[in-house]
Protein backbone atom coordinates (compact mmCIF):
# COMPACT_ATOMS: atom_id res chain seq x y z
CA UNK A 1 0.00 0.00 0.00
CA UNK A 2 1.22 3.98 -0.63
CA UNK A 3 0.32 6.52 1.35
CA UNK A 4 -1.31 9.74 0.45
CA UNK A 5 -0.07 11.96 2.49
CA UNK A 6 -0.57 15.91 2.76
CA UNK A 7 2.03 17.83 1.15
CA UNK A 8 5.07 20.15 3.58
CA UNK A 9 2.84 23.24 4.01
CA UNK A 10 4.89 26.68 4.26
CA UNK A 11 6.04 28.07 7.54
CA UNK A 12 3.00 30.51 7.61
CA UNK A 13 0.58 27.90 6.96
CA UNK A 14 -0.14 25.33 9.95
CA UNK A 15 -2.97 23.29 8.58
CA UNK A 16 -5.40 23.08 5.31
CA UNK A 17 -9.52 22.61 5.14
CA UNK A 18 -9.71 19.55 2.10
CA UNK A 19 -11.96 20.52 -0.15
CA UNK A 20 -13.28 17.71 -2.24
CA UNK A 21 -12.31 14.31 -3.65
CA UNK A 22 -12.26 13.92 -7.28
CA UNK A 23 -11.71 10.29 -7.02
CA UNK A 24 -14.05 7.87 -4.98
CA UNK A 25 -12.84 4.20 -3.31
CA UNK A 26 -12.35 1.41 -5.33
CA UNK A 27 -11.69 3.69 -8.69
CA UNK A 28 -8.12 3.06 -10.12
CA UNK A 29 -6.08 6.13 -10.52
CA UNK A 30 -3.16 7.12 -12.80
CA UNK A 31 0.35 8.60 -11.00
CA UNK A 32 0.01 12.72 -11.19
CA UNK A 33 -3.78 12.42 -10.95
CA UNK A 34 -5.32 14.79 -9.08
CA UNK A 35 -6.85 12.62 -6.22
CA UNK A 36 -8.07 15.58 -3.96
CA UNK A 37 -8.33 19.69 -3.51
CA UNK A 38 -6.57 21.31 -0.19
CA UNK A 39 -7.49 24.52 0.63
CA UNK A 40 -5.38 27.03 3.37
CA UNK A 41 -5.39 30.51 4.08
CA UNK A 42 -3.04 31.33 0.75
CA UNK A 43 -3.92 29.04 -1.99
CA UNK A 44 -5.65 25.58 -3.77
CA UNK A 45 -3.29 22.94 -3.30
CA UNK A 46 -3.99 19.79 -5.13
CA UNK A 47 -2.65 16.48 -4.07
CA UNK A 48 -1.94 13.72 -6.71
CA UNK A 49 -1.46 10.07 -6.84
CA UNK A 50 2.16 8.81 -6.09
CA UNK A 51 1.72 5.95 -8.25
CA UNK A 52 -0.94 4.33 -10.06
CA UNK A 53 -3.69 2.06 -8.55
CA UNK A 54 -6.54 1.75 -6.77
CA UNK A 55 -7.73 4.07 -4.24
CA UNK A 56 -7.90 1.85 -1.50
CA UNK A 57 -8.99 3.51 1.46
CA UNK A 58 -9.76 7.24 1.89
CA UNK A 59 -9.25 8.52 5.73
CA UNK A 60 -10.12 11.82 6.06
CA UNK A 61 -13.57 13.55 4.32
CA UNK A 62 -14.42 16.95 2.49
CA UNK A 63 -14.31 19.82 5.47
CA UNK A 64 -11.62 17.71 7.58
CA UNK A 65 -9.07 20.05 8.59
CA UNK A 66 -5.65 18.30 7.88
CA UNK A 67 -1.70 18.71 8.46
CA UNK A 68 1.41 18.41 7.17
CA UNK A 69 2.67 14.70 6.36
CA UNK A 70 -1.06 13.49 7.52
CA UNK A 71 -1.79 10.67 5.36
CA UNK A 72 -5.71 11.16 3.48
CA UNK A 73 -5.54 7.96 1.42
CA UNK A 74 -4.02 4.39 0.85
CA UNK A 75 -3.44 3.15 -3.00
CA UNK A 76 -3.15 -0.50 -3.59
CA UNK A 77 -0.30 0.01 -6.19
CA UNK A 78 -0.30 -3.84 -7.25
CA UNK A 79 -3.74 -3.81 -8.71
CA UNK A 80 -4.14 -3.69 -12.07
CA UNK A 81 -5.93 -1.41 -14.17
CA UNK A 82 -9.21 -3.03 -15.02
CA UNK A 83 -9.71 -4.67 -18.17
CA UNK A 84 -12.61 -2.61 -19.30
CA UNK A 85 -10.63 0.92 -19.15
CA UNK A 86 -8.17 -0.93 -21.73
CA UNK A 87 -8.20 0.83 -25.75
CA UNK A 88 -9.71 -1.98 -27.76
CA UNK A 89 -7.22 -2.53 -29.73
CA UNK A 90 -7.99 -6.12 -30.87
CA UNK A 91 -11.48 -4.32 -32.13
CA UNK A 92 -9.89 -2.34 -34.59
CA UNK A 93 -6.88 -4.50 -35.51
CA UNK A 94 -8.75 -5.87 -38.72
CA UNK A 95 -11.94 -4.36 -39.48
CA UNK A 96 -14.52 -5.33 -41.89
CA UNK A 97 -15.51 -3.69 -44.89
CA UNK A 98 -19.02 -3.47 -43.42
CA UNK A 99 -17.96 -2.38 -40.17
CA UNK A 100 -15.82 0.42 -41.60
CA UNK A 101 -19.62 2.43 -41.54
CA UNK A 102 -20.33 2.03 -38.16
CA UNK A 103 -18.41 4.81 -35.65
CA UNK A 104 -17.40 2.83 -33.36
CA UNK A 105 -15.80 5.54 -31.05
CA UNK A 106 -19.38 6.67 -30.38
CA UNK A 107 -21.00 3.30 -29.90
CA UNK A 108 -18.42 2.82 -26.87
CA UNK A 109 -18.83 6.43 -25.26
CA UNK A 110 -21.49 7.00 -22.44
CA UNK A 111 -25.01 8.13 -23.10
CA UNK A 112 -24.44 11.63 -22.34
CA UNK A 113 -21.72 11.84 -24.00
CA UNK A 114 -23.53 11.32 -27.58
CA UNK A 115 -26.01 14.11 -26.87
CA UNK A 116 -24.98 17.50 -27.25
CA UNK A 117 -23.72 19.95 -29.42
CA UNK A 118 -20.16 20.63 -31.09
CA UNK A 119 -19.97 23.72 -29.29
CA UNK A 120 -20.28 21.66 -26.42
CA UNK A 121 -18.13 19.14 -27.35
CA UNK A 122 -14.91 21.53 -27.94
CA UNK A 123 -15.81 22.81 -24.65
CA UNK A 124 -15.37 19.18 -23.08
CA UNK A 125 -12.05 18.43 -25.30
CA UNK A 126 -10.41 21.63 -24.27
CA UNK A 127 -11.01 20.83 -20.46
CA UNK A 128 -10.82 17.02 -20.69
CA UNK A 129 -13.81 16.52 -18.81
CA UNK A 130 -15.57 13.17 -18.82
CA UNK A 131 -18.86 13.87 -20.39
CA UNK A 132 -20.53 10.70 -17.65
CA UNK A 133 -19.99 13.36 -15.11
CA UNK A 134 -22.20 15.84 -16.50
CA UNK A 135 -25.73 16.40 -15.75
CA UNK A 136 -27.44 17.35 -18.71
CA UNK A 137 -30.50 20.12 -17.79
CA UNK A 138 -31.62 19.75 -21.41
CA UNK A 139 -34.53 18.17 -23.25
CA UNK A 140 -34.50 14.45 -23.21
CA UNK A 141 -31.04 14.98 -20.57
CA UNK A 142 -28.95 16.86 -23.42
CA UNK A 143 -25.71 18.24 -22.15
CA UNK A 144 -26.14 22.26 -22.85
CA UNK A 145 -23.27 24.73 -23.02
CA UNK A 146 -24.39 26.12 -19.74
CA UNK A 147 -24.54 22.58 -17.78
CA UNK A 148 -20.41 22.51 -19.21
CA UNK A 149 -19.60 25.73 -18.08
CA UNK A 150 -21.35 25.09 -14.56
CA UNK A 151 -19.53 21.84 -14.15
CA UNK A 152 -15.99 23.27 -14.98
CA UNK A 153 -17.15 26.20 -12.49
CA UNK A 154 -18.03 23.37 -9.51
CA UNK A 155 -14.51 21.75 -10.42
CA UNK A 156 -12.21 24.78 -10.45
CA UNK A 157 -14.11 26.21 -7.29
CA UNK A 158 -15.10 23.59 -4.98
CA UNK A 159 -16.37 24.61 -1.32
CA UNK A 160 -15.02 22.85 1.84
CA UNK A 161 -18.32 21.20 3.11
CA UNK A 162 -20.09 20.87 0.18
CA UNK A 163 -23.67 19.46 2.37
CA UNK A 164 -22.94 21.98 5.38
CA UNK A 165 -26.03 22.10 7.10
CA UNK A 166 -25.64 25.63 7.87
CA UNK A 167 -27.09 26.59 4.76
CA UNK A 168 -30.34 27.95 5.07
CA UNK A 169 -32.49 29.73 2.06
CA UNK A 170 -35.15 31.48 4.68
CA UNK A 171 -34.13 34.21 7.21
CA UNK A 172 -35.65 35.99 9.91
CA UNK A 173 -39.63 36.96 8.49
CA UNK A 174 -39.67 34.58 5.92
CA UNK A 175 -37.30 36.85 4.02
CA UNK A 176 -35.20 34.78 1.88
CA UNK A 177 -30.88 34.81 2.92
CA UNK A 178 -28.70 32.45 2.68
CA UNK A 179 -25.82 31.49 5.51
CA UNK A 180 -22.54 30.19 3.78
CA UNK A 181 -19.33 29.49 6.01
CA UNK A 182 -16.38 31.63 5.26
CA UNK A 183 -14.05 30.39 3.23
CA UNK A 184 -10.54 29.61 4.31
CA UNK A 185 -9.17 32.35 1.83
CA UNK A 186 -11.78 34.63 2.96
CA UNK A 187 -11.48 34.41 6.04
CA UNK A 188 -8.20 34.91 6.13
CA UNK A 189 -8.23 37.84 4.18
CA UNK A 190 -10.53 39.39 6.66
CA UNK A 191 -7.99 38.63 9.72
CA UNK A 192 -5.01 40.73 7.95
CA UNK A 193 -7.12 43.50 7.02
CA UNK A 194 -8.25 44.00 10.72
CA UNK A 195 -4.55 43.36 11.78
CA UNK A 196 -3.29 45.75 9.34
CA UNK A 197 -5.74 48.58 10.88
CA UNK A 198 -5.20 47.58 14.50
CA UNK A 199 -1.42 47.22 13.98
CA UNK A 200 0.02 49.55 11.68
CA UNK A 201 -0.54 53.93 11.99
CA UNK A 202 -1.91 53.56 8.52
CA UNK A 203 -2.43 57.01 6.24
CA UNK A 204 -3.79 57.78 2.91
CA UNK A 205 -1.90 60.07 0.13
CA UNK A 206 -3.60 61.19 -2.91
CA UNK A 207 -2.16 62.41 -6.55
CA UNK A 208 -3.94 62.50 -10.07
CA UNK A 209 -1.99 61.35 -12.80
CA UNK A 210 -2.23 62.50 -16.49
CA UNK A 211 -1.89 59.31 -18.49
CA UNK A 212 -2.14 60.37 -21.89
CA UNK A 213 1.43 60.54 -22.33
CA UNK A 214 1.52 56.41 -21.58
CA UNK A 215 -1.60 55.76 -23.48
CA UNK A 216 0.30 57.72 -26.64
CA UNK A 217 3.11 55.84 -26.46
CA UNK A 218 1.10 52.14 -25.90
CA UNK A 219 -0.93 53.57 -29.21
CA UNK A 220 1.37 54.04 -31.11
CA UNK A 221 4.22 50.96 -30.43
CA UNK A 222 1.38 48.65 -29.49
CA UNK A 223 1.34 46.89 -32.78
CA UNK A 224 4.47 46.32 -32.52
CA UNK A 225 5.20 45.46 -29.04
CA UNK A 226 2.31 42.22 -29.75
CA UNK A 227 4.15 41.22 -32.59
CA UNK A 228 7.50 41.20 -31.10
CA UNK A 229 6.43 40.05 -28.27
CA UNK A 230 3.21 38.17 -28.23
CA UNK A 231 1.76 40.01 -25.28
CA UNK A 232 -0.17 43.50 -24.89
CA UNK A 233 1.30 46.28 -23.25
CA UNK A 234 -1.33 47.41 -20.81
CA UNK A 235 -0.74 50.05 -17.81
CA UNK A 236 0.58 47.82 -15.23
CA UNK A 237 4.12 47.53 -16.49
CA UNK A 238 4.18 51.42 -16.47
CA UNK A 239 2.97 51.57 -12.67
CA UNK A 240 5.29 48.59 -11.55
CA UNK A 241 8.21 49.99 -13.33
CA UNK A 242 7.49 53.78 -12.22
CA UNK A 243 7.06 52.15 -8.43
CA UNK A 244 10.52 50.72 -8.56
CA UNK A 245 12.04 53.62 -9.58
CA UNK A 246 10.35 55.39 -6.93
CA UNK A 247 11.30 53.03 -4.42
CA UNK A 248 14.91 53.29 -5.27
CA UNK A 249 14.82 57.10 -4.18
CA UNK A 250 12.73 56.79 -1.22
CA UNK A 251 14.05 53.39 0.30
CA UNK A 252 11.52 53.72 3.53
CA UNK A 253 8.55 52.89 1.19
CA UNK A 254 9.85 49.58 0.47
CA UNK A 255 11.04 48.68 4.08
CA UNK A 256 8.75 46.72 6.67
CA UNK A 257 9.04 46.58 10.47
CA UNK A 258 10.62 43.35 12.39
CA UNK A 259 9.70 43.86 15.93
CA UNK A 260 11.73 47.27 17.00
CA UNK A 261 14.00 46.76 13.85
CA UNK A 262 12.80 48.58 10.27
CA UNK A 263 14.27 46.52 7.46
CA UNK A 264 15.31 48.07 4.54
CA UNK A 265 15.35 45.71 1.48
CA UNK A 266 18.09 46.10 -0.98
CA UNK A 267 15.58 44.27 -3.66
CA UNK A 268 11.64 45.34 -5.57
CA UNK A 269 9.51 42.37 -4.77
CA UNK A 270 6.16 43.80 -5.97
CA UNK A 271 2.85 42.42 -5.10
CA UNK A 272 -0.19 42.78 -7.66
CA UNK A 273 -3.61 42.08 -6.24
CA UNK A 274 -5.74 40.11 -8.10
CA UNK A 275 -9.20 39.84 -7.64
CA UNK A 276 -10.94 36.16 -7.90
CA UNK A 277 -13.86 34.17 -7.00
CA UNK A 278 -12.29 32.87 -4.03
CA UNK A 279 -11.22 36.14 -2.96
CA UNK A 280 -8.04 38.94 -3.64
CA UNK A 281 -4.53 37.07 -3.90
CA UNK A 282 -1.38 39.23 -4.25
CA UNK A 283 1.15 36.95 -6.23
CA UNK A 284 4.41 38.21 -6.19
CA UNK A 285 6.91 39.49 -9.25
CA UNK A 286 10.10 38.94 -8.07
CA UNK A 287 13.32 41.29 -8.68
CA UNK A 288 11.09 43.60 -10.71
CA UNK A 289 13.19 46.51 -11.61
CA UNK A 290 15.40 44.08 -13.16
CA UNK A 291 12.61 43.34 -15.86
CA UNK A 292 11.24 44.63 -18.98
CA UNK A 293 8.05 45.66 -19.89
CA UNK A 294 7.48 42.78 -21.74
CA UNK A 295 8.59 40.46 -18.62
CA UNK A 296 6.22 42.61 -16.50
CA UNK A 297 3.11 42.04 -18.67
CA UNK A 298 3.90 38.47 -18.95
CA UNK A 299 4.37 37.54 -15.56
CA UNK A 300 0.99 39.31 -14.95
CA UNK A 301 -1.17 37.68 -17.70
CA UNK A 302 0.36 34.52 -15.97
CA UNK A 303 -0.21 35.35 -12.47
CA UNK A 304 -3.75 36.31 -13.32
CA UNK A 305 -4.25 32.93 -14.67
CA UNK A 306 -3.04 30.95 -12.01
CA UNK A 307 -5.01 32.61 -9.71
CA UNK A 308 -8.64 32.35 -11.13
CA UNK A 309 -7.93 28.44 -11.46
CA UNK A 310 -6.68 27.96 -8.14
CA UNK A 311 -3.06 27.00 -9.44
CA UNK A 312 -0.75 29.69 -7.70
CA UNK A 313 1.96 27.78 -5.29
CA UNK A 314 2.57 29.46 -1.82
CA UNK A 315 6.28 30.24 -2.46
CA UNK A 316 4.33 33.00 -5.29
CA UNK A 317 1.93 34.65 -2.56
CA UNK A 318 4.51 34.91 0.40
CA UNK A 319 7.12 38.19 0.56
CA UNK A 320 6.85 41.21 -1.55
CA UNK A 321 8.04 44.56 -0.45
CA UNK A 322 5.56 46.65 -2.06
CA UNK A 323 1.95 46.04 -3.42
CA UNK A 324 -0.30 47.95 -6.14
CA UNK A 325 -4.32 47.01 -6.76
CA UNK A 326 -6.28 48.33 -9.42
CA UNK A 327 -9.44 48.91 -8.67
CA UNK A 328 -9.98 50.81 -12.20
CA UNK A 329 -10.84 47.84 -13.92
CA UNK A 330 -14.24 47.42 -12.03
CA UNK A 331 -15.12 50.96 -12.25
CA UNK A 332 -13.84 52.55 -9.05
CA UNK A 333 -12.87 56.04 -9.49
CA UNK A 334 -11.64 56.79 -5.74
CA UNK A 335 -10.01 54.62 -2.59
CA UNK A 336 -8.21 54.15 0.23
CA UNK A 337 -6.19 50.67 -0.24
CA UNK A 338 -5.25 48.82 2.97
CA UNK A 339 -1.89 47.66 3.88
CA UNK A 340 -1.02 44.06 3.18
CA UNK A 341 1.49 43.79 6.32
CA UNK A 342 4.70 43.64 7.06
CA UNK A 343 4.77 45.92 4.16
CA UNK A 344 4.70 49.72 4.80
CA UNK A 345 2.94 50.27 1.52
CA UNK A 346 0.42 50.06 -1.13
CA UNK A 347 -0.32 52.11 -4.21
CA UNK A 348 -4.34 52.14 -5.69
CA UNK A 349 -4.94 52.66 -8.83
CA UNK A 350 -8.78 53.90 -10.36
CA UNK A 351 -10.48 54.21 -13.68
CA UNK A 352 -9.25 56.64 -16.05
CA UNK A 353 -11.53 59.56 -17.04
CA UNK A 354 -11.53 62.30 -19.35
CA UNK A 355 -11.38 65.46 -17.56
CA UNK A 356 -11.10 68.79 -17.31
CA UNK A 357 -7.13 70.26 -16.37
CA UNK A 358 -5.45 73.55 -16.55
CA UNK A 359 -1.87 73.28 -19.07
CA UNK A 360 -0.57 77.04 -19.02
CA UNK A 361 -3.45 78.65 -18.39
CA UNK A 362 -5.38 76.86 -20.64
CA UNK A 363 -8.73 74.65 -20.03
CA UNK A 364 -8.22 71.14 -21.83
CA UNK A 365 -9.73 67.78 -21.20
CA UNK A 366 -7.47 64.75 -20.87
CA UNK A 367 -7.66 61.21 -19.30
CA UNK A 368 -6.70 61.24 -15.70
CA UNK A 369 -6.59 58.80 -12.99
CA UNK A 370 -6.54 59.20 -9.68
CA UNK A 371 -3.65 57.29 -7.77
CA UNK A 372 -4.14 56.64 -3.67
CA UNK A 373 -0.89 55.21 -1.69
CA UNK A 374 -1.29 54.31 2.03
CA UNK A 375 1.50 54.09 4.07
CA UNK A 376 2.12 53.24 7.54
CA UNK A 377 3.49 56.13 9.09
CA UNK A 378 5.83 54.32 11.80
CA UNK A 379 8.11 54.11 9.16
CA UNK A 380 7.29 56.74 6.39
CA UNK A 381 6.33 60.04 7.21
CA UNK A 382 4.35 62.28 5.30
CA UNK A 383 6.85 64.25 3.54
CA UNK A 384 8.39 60.48 2.04
CA UNK A 385 4.67 59.30 1.16
CA UNK A 386 4.06 62.51 -0.95
CA UNK A 387 7.25 62.68 -2.66
CA UNK A 388 6.96 59.17 -3.70
CA UNK A 389 3.38 59.88 -4.99
CA UNK A 390 5.08 62.50 -7.05
CA UNK A 391 7.79 60.70 -8.15
CA UNK A 392 5.19 58.09 -9.43
CA UNK A 393 3.31 60.94 -11.29
CA UNK A 394 6.06 62.35 -12.75
CA UNK A 395 7.54 59.38 -14.28
CA UNK A 396 4.50 58.06 -15.36
CA UNK A 397 3.76 61.93 -17.35
CA UNK A 398 7.60 61.66 -18.98
CA UNK A 399 7.75 58.00 -19.62
CA UNK A 400 11.20 58.48 -21.18
CA UNK A 401 12.53 59.00 -17.40
CA UNK A 402 12.04 55.12 -17.10
CA UNK A 403 14.42 54.77 -19.89
CA UNK A 404 17.06 57.78 -18.52
CA UNK A 405 16.64 57.06 -14.58
CA UNK A 406 15.85 60.36 -14.02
Amino acid sequence: MIEVKVPVLSESVSDATLAQWHKKVGEFVKRDENLVDLETDKVMLEVVAPHDGVLTEIKQEAGAVVGSGEVLALIDESAEKPAEEKPVAEAKAAPKAEEKKVPEPEAEQPAAAMNFSPAVRKLITENKLDPAAITGTGRDGRITKADVLKHIEQRNQPVAAPAAPSTTEVGAGGRPERRVPMTRLRARIAERLLEAQQTTAMLTTFNEINMKPVMDLRAKYQDKFIKKHDIKLGFMSFFIKACCEALKEYPAVNASIDGTDIIYHGFFDIGVAVSTERGLVVPIIRDADQMTLAEMEQAVVDFAGKAREGKLSMEELSGGTFSITNGGIFGSMLSTPILNPPQSAILGMHKIEQRPVVEDGEIVIRPMMYVAMSYDHRIVDGKEAVSFLVKVKEVLEDPARMVLGV
